[in-house]
């Protein structure tokens, strides 16, 4: 029996309500393929009303007009009830998606971080006045909020992604529209209703944010609706393209995160304890399950033996469970379907010619044979050419490459359609820095893996995406800019003689 039944929980034009046609969809727990709800599954009606609502929303004009600090008040308040409800959420996420307790506290930090940041930032006037060499003349440029904004989030960081991307949207004085990955929406469903409140009481018009659930069809709804005016769409490549073909009808705006294949380079200098342990962190964290995973190690030769020994030896040590007991290292990944995908690259790389150093099969444990477990799995003897070094894993496998030169390996970083993420090793500042300004990539670690802020810009080179979210680049793509000139004693000109 699952935990919830709750039809009741799109949320369109300010009222909570079941789909229009009465479906539903089971929400499934990864640890052990239990059914932990049932929600409604929207139509493509539903996102209609959805979306009509968040235009006559803005339409109203009274929040897209609101002071900044009524917006910012809304983002404060629900940061605030997040914290409140702190642990409920994380265990709420840790059912959903599978990862550790651990890991699902710090995402509700990092979203009360997020919220808590734009709230702060939409108080600063980003206007300013433009020298137009007249006297009599006064330009202004200024930025104003998008209109209709479709939110479309993944299964892997469901409460995070959503606020990356709602506190932006709202500080701007957008309305939205958003729709969680529908396999798992529950943490979602709770942050909109605790906004839903903080919306209410601000006074803000019904419609300002709507929620709606399903599957890819419900998304690209939203994507080609003629009165959306932008998506925002963290994913994968393959649905990114549909996003961006649905959109381009309308010429909306479009942000696009859409994963990455993720080098960590590790030179000969580097302090091995800690290479080792954080290449473990940035390939199995959430058992592989990131976009920014360095999944991808590139390893100078010198180091080939001792590295990959220690590595392989770590990684069959981590210990998998479910994410809300104790001492439980990574969880399962998120379905059955995702398992069987990972294992097919797994397969096909091993056909390919690579050496199985740790891990490559499903644990042998009784207790998890239930939810769709695979070992943290170290792949020698691989080469750029390979598939599973070509291609998005977005699971547990971590492949090992060799280098013996920096320009080599700084080729090697490059040579992949992905430009999102990685890190260099080195105890050479000089060298950190110079690979970092050469590797393709949006965040470039050096001697660390992962961490970020919402202070500074997140996104990606190439088929990473377009756009960024986070610091101030993810307000702007919430906004337009305008251009407002005044002529303060105008004259006729008599361009024209008659």
């Amino acid at each position: 029996m699952p935990l919830t039944s709750d039809p009741a929980c799109l949320l369109i034009d300010g009222t909570w309500t079941a789909a229009e046609d009465g479906r539903q969809r089971a929400v499934v727990n990864p640890f052990d393929a239990s059914t932990l709800a049932l929600v409604a599954e929207a139509s493509a009606a539903d996102v209609g009303r959805a979306v009509r609502a968040a235009r006559a929303a803005f339409d109203e004009g009274s929040w897209a007009h609101a002071p900044a600090a009524r917006r910012a008040g809304v983002l404060t308040a629900t940061a605030d009830a997040l914290q409140e409800q702190r642990e409920e959420l994380a265990v709420l996420e840790t059912l959903d998606t599978g990862k550790t307790l651990s890991e699902s506290r710090a995402d509700v930090d990092d979203a009360t971080a997020v919220l808590r940041y734009y709230a702060a930032l939409s108080a600063a006037d980003p206007s300013r006045t433009v020298d137009t060499g007249r006297p009599d003349a006064v330009s202004r440029v200024v930025h104003e909020p998008v209109g209709v904004c479709a939110l479309i989030t993944p299964w892997n960081y469901p409460l995070l992604q959503i606020c990356w991307k709602i506190a932006p949207a709202l500080a701007a004085g957008n309305t939205v529209v958003a729709k969680p990955s529908e396999v798992t929406p529950l943490t979602t469903i709770r942050l909109f209703r605790l906004l839903q409140r903080k919306l209410e009481q601000a006074g803000a018009p019904s419609g300002t944010a709507n929620l709606v659930l399903g599957g890819g069809a419900i998304g690209a709804a939203l994507a080609e609706h003629p009165e959306v005016d932008l998506v925002s769409f963290t994913g994968g490549l393959a649905t990114g393209r549909s996003v961006m073909r649905a959109a381009a009808d309308t010429v909306k705006k479009v942000a696009l995160e859409l994963g990455g294949k993720n080098p960590n380079i590790i030179f000969a200098d580097a302090d091995l304890d800690a290479a080792v342990d954080f290449a473990l962190t940035a390939a199995f964290l959430h058992s592989g399950q990131v976009c920014s995973a360095g999944s991808r190690l590139l390893l100078h030769r010198s180091l080939h033996a001792e590295f990959t020994a220690e590595l392989a030896r770590r990684a069959e040590l981590i210990r998998l469970g479910s994410g809300l007991e104790k001492g439980v290292e990574t969880g399962p990944l998120v379905s059955a379907e995702h398992r069987e995908k990972v294992e097919r690259l797994l397969a096909g790389a091993l056909a390919e010619g690579a050496v199985l150093r740790a891990g490559g099969g499903r644990p042998s444990e009784p207790e998890l044979q239930a939810g769709f477990f695979l070992r943290p799995t170290v792949l020698d003897g691989c080469h750029a050419g390979m598939t599973v070094v070509r291609e998005e894993v977005f699971g547990p496998v971590l492949t090992v490459e060799l280098f013996d030169q920096e320009d080599e390996v700084v080729a090697l970083a490059n040579d992949t359609p992905y430009g999102l993420a990685g890190a260099v090793w080195t105890q050479d500042a000089e060298r950190g820095e110079r690979v970092a300004t050469r590797l393709r990539l949006g965040t470039v670690w050096i001697n660390d893996y992962h961490p970020y802020v919402p202070q500074a810009e997140w996104g990606g080179f190439k088929q990473s995406g377009t756009g960024r979210e986070l610091g101030p680049s993810g307000l702007r793509e919430y906004q337009e800019t305008k251009h407002i000139w005044r002529t303060v004693s105008p004259a006729a000109q008599h361009w024209f003689a008659g």
